[in-house]
C-alpha cells in the first residue's frame, strides 16, 4: 500500500493509492470510517491486512484523481529524523574521506522538511544549495535493542528523501546539524510505501537524482555500507524508536558540490529523486523571501 497525506479543499487527511493506476487514489475513510483523518499519526495501530482488503474490493470508479491536491509531509510530526551520513563508499571518496568504520549521524528538525511537489528554499545568506538522494525509512513500533534477526520487524515502510544541504554551512563546524537545517530544504515524499511491498531492508533498488532532467546521481541501494537492517540495530543501541520516527540513509556520489566545478540548484531548477519500487519525489527550487 502506499498511503500520503494531502489537504484538499481546506480538509487535511490520509489518501491510499491504487494498486496499480498510479494517478487514482482513494480517502482512507472510504476503507475504514473510524481511523482518524491524520492516520499516520498512529502507524503502529493501522490495521494494514484489513485495508488492503478493503481497498482490493473497491471499484475503479471509487478511485479519484489528484487534481486540486496538495501532498503534505507524509508524517506531520515525526518524533526523530535520524539522518546517516557517509553510507555510500563512492559519496565518502568524492568528498576525500576515508571507508568510515562506524555511520555518521546527525538530526534534523521538522520545519526543515518540505512535501512532494512543496519548495525547497535556497536561503538569503547561501548560493550554496545542494541535492542529496536517499531512501527514507520509517519506523513502523517502538524498538531498542534490535537485533540483525528483528530488526525489520519495526520498519513501516519506505520513502523517498532529498537532503538538500548549505554546503558552505555544513562546513562551519565539524558537526553538519547547521546546514541541514535551514527551513524548507529537505524534501520528503510522495508517499509511504509499506514494507511489504518491497524487498526485505528495501535492498536492490535503483535510486537516482535528476536535476533539471539531467541525471546527476545513479545508484542501488544495495551499495549502501550499513544497509538498512545494520543501520537499524546500530540506532537503537543509542535510542528507542518510536512510530513515526523517520531514518534517512545517506546519498551516493555525483553531489554537486564534488563536480568540477560545482553544481548548485538554482530558482527556477527542478529536482526529482527516484527510487525503484518507492516513487518519484519532485520539488521545484525558489529563492527564499525573507
Amino acid at each position: 500500500m502506499k498511503l500520503f497525506r494531502y489537504t484538499h479543499s481546506g480538509r487535511t487527511a490520509t489518501g491510499v493509492c491504487h494498486p496499480t493506476l498510479t494517478d487514482r487514489f482513494v480517502d482512507l475513510h472510504t476503507l475504514d470510517p473510524s481511523l482518524p483523518s491524520d492516520a499516520t499519526a498512529k502507524l503502529d495501530q493501522l490495521p494494514l491486512e484489513a485495508l488492503r482488503a478493503q481497498l482490493m474490493q473497491l471499484k475503479d470508479t471509487d478511485f479519484r484523481d489528484f487534481s486540486g491536491v496538495r501532498f503534505e509531509l507524509p508524517v506531520a510530526h515525526p518524533p526523530k529524523i535520524i539522518c546517516m551520513g557517509l553510507n555510500y563508499a563512492d559519496h565518502a571518496k568524492e568528498g576525500g574521506n576515508a571507508r568510515p568504520d562506524y555511520p555518521s549521524f546527525f538530526l534534523r528538525a521538522t520545519p526543515s522538511l518540505t512535501a512532494h511537489e512543496g519548495p525547497i528554499v535556497r536561503p538569503k545568506v547561501s548560493t550554496q544549495l545542494d541535492y542529496e538522494a536517499e531512501l527514507a525509512v520509517i519506523v513502523g513500533r517502538k524498538a531498542k535493542h534490535l537485533t540483525p534477526e528483528n530488526a525489520l520487524s519495526c520498519v513501516f515502510g519506505y520513502s523517498c528523501f532529498n537532503d538538500g544541504s548549505i554546503r558552505d554551512y555544513q562546513r562551519k563546524s565539524a558537526q553538519w546539524t547547521i546546514g541541514k537545517n535551514f527551513d524548507e530544504t529537505g524534501g520528503f515524499g510522495p508517499w509511504i510505501v509499506t514494507a511489504d511491498e518491497l524487498p526485505a531492508g528495501a535492498a536492490g533498488l535503483n535510486i537516482q537524482s535528476r536535476l533539471n532532467g539531467k541525471v546527476m546521481q545513479d545508484a542501488n541501494t544495495r551499495d549502501f555500507l550499513w544497509n538498512v537492517q545494520e543501520a537499524l540495530v546500530i540506532i537503537s543501541e543509542c535510542m528507542t524508536l518510536e512510530p513515526g520516527d523517520v531514518i534517512i540513509t545517506g546519498t551516493p556520489a555525483g553531489v554537486g558540490y564534488a563536480r568540477t566545478p560545482p553544481v548548485w540548484m538554482q530558482p527556477g531548477d527542478t529536482i526529482e529523486v527516484e527510487i525503484q519500487g518507492v516513487g518519484t519525489l519532485i520539488n521545484r527550487i525558489t529563492a527564499s523571501g525573507h
